[in-house]
């Protein structure tokens, strides 16, 4: 574990507003001071010269993020693109993917809205189906997940729409499971990550998905305008870009990325310092920042199970959340307690409904102690019905 002297030191790398209480990184992380500065030069190193890089830098420099991030990653520079996000990463596969009338995409009931709207809108369009599988709950085991999931999977189901860990309920999904079962039935796999990406060990070359979506500004701490998208080598013929522009170079396509590297006139600052936010974060240890996030996320869970007398959606097991979790509140609550946590405790917290229950969801990094866990605790002791 990480010492308090560490943690206190480490705290001072964010240049978090004086007096509030973020417990909101899930949503939107702030970069650490050294990723700062790394965007900051590549910002000075564009304006400096903008032509000659953008015409003659960019790419190389690109290229080398990518390289990096595929080390991180576990996989080839050659199957990563580098995206603003994970939702225009998942735009493309919804682009790309070779739909007909008929043919079913399965998702689940735990998925972020907008990867819903995405495959909804995109089966609207082929005549397709959306299938929502649900899950037990509570969860208890990799198999019961497993089983609810492709219980829903039809002869005519084509691809398989899951997020590694999921938004709304924060629960770690057995997304080596799933994958293993949909490559047995012959089933494309496409995976929202954005929470997983730091929070989790990741190998997608093990992992053997046909798709990878995320965004690098969530537990990797990196810009906000940062992500990817991975592509498996079968599955890259068919990719399309939803932006047509020039691509590289200058309408000269030669591999799968190409079209998504000129997508217009961009700053790509945010994508070249996301080699700075995973060596940032390779110096503090991977398993010590996974075991401070999870261990204040256990607080959570305990200090406010104990206040609200519900129990949680998932085992206490690390295996089933990481850095943040979500955890139901009584019958009576809605959105306006985020507005009140906000402006009467300058608390940052998200509230979501889900399933006819509003749940918090608390994010904790490395920024975070106990004492932030405490203020949430009592701040909620006086205001939850």
């Amino acid at each position: 574990m990480l010492s308090v002297e560490k943690l206190a030191a480490l705290a001072g790398q964010w240049a978090l507003e004086p007096g509030i209480t973020y417990l909101n990184h899930g949503s939107f992380g702030p970069s650490p001071r050294p990723v700062l500065v790394a965007r900051r030069a590549w910002q000075e190193r564009l304006q400096a010269n903008p032509i000659n890089f953008l015409n003659r830098e960019m790419e190389g420099a690109l290229a080398a993020a990518r390289q990096r991030l595929g080390q991180f990653v576990g996989c080839s520079a050659d199957d990563l693109v580098l995206t603003d996000n994970a939702t225009f990463a998942m735009n493309i596969v919804a682009q790309s993917f070779p739909l007909a009338a008929g043919d079913e995409v399965l998702v689940t009931d735990h998925e972020y809205g907008a990867d819903v709207r995405i495959w909804q809108q995109r089966c609207d369009t082929t005549r397709a189906r959306l299938v929502t599988a649900r899950l037990p709950r509570p969860l208890s085991s990799a198999d019961e997940v497993v089983a609810a999931l492709f219980a829903c999977a039809t002869p005519r189901t084509r691809l398989l729409v899951f997020s590694h860990v999921t938004s709304p309920t924060a629960v770690v999904l057995p997304a080596e499971a799933i994958c293993r079962r949909a490559r047995e039935l012959g089933l494309a796999v496409c995976i929202d990550g954005p929470h997983a990406i730091g929070m989790r060990p990741l190998d997608l070359a093990a992992l053997d998905c046909d798709y990878y979506a995320a965004s690098c500004h969530k537990w990797l701490s990196a810009p906000i305008g940062s992500g990817f998208l991975y592509v498996h080598p079968r599955a890259q013929t068919g990719i399309r870009s939803p932006v047509v522009s020039w691509g590289k170079p200058f309408g000269e396509v030669k591999t799968w990325r190409d079209e998504l590297v000129w997508l217009g006139t961009r700053d790509p600052s945010a994508l070249l310092a996301i080699p700075a936010a995973v060596d940032f974060f390779e110096a503090v240890g991977w398993e010590e920042f996974r075991a401070h996030g999870h261990a204040l996320a256990r607080l959570a869970r305990e200090k406010i199970g104990e206040l609200t007398g519900l129990e949680p959606l998932v085992p206490d097991s690390v295996d089933w959340y990481g850095s943040m979790i979500s955890l139901p509140m009584p019958a009576g609550v809605d959105q306006s307690l985020q507005r009140t946590l906000w402006e009467q405790h300058r608390i940052e917290i998200p509230l979501t409904l889900w399933q006819d229950r509003w749940w918090i969801r608390p994010s904790c990094h490395l920024y975070t102690l106990s004492e932030d866990i405490e203020r949430l605790v009592d701040a909620l002791r006086g205001l939850l019905p």
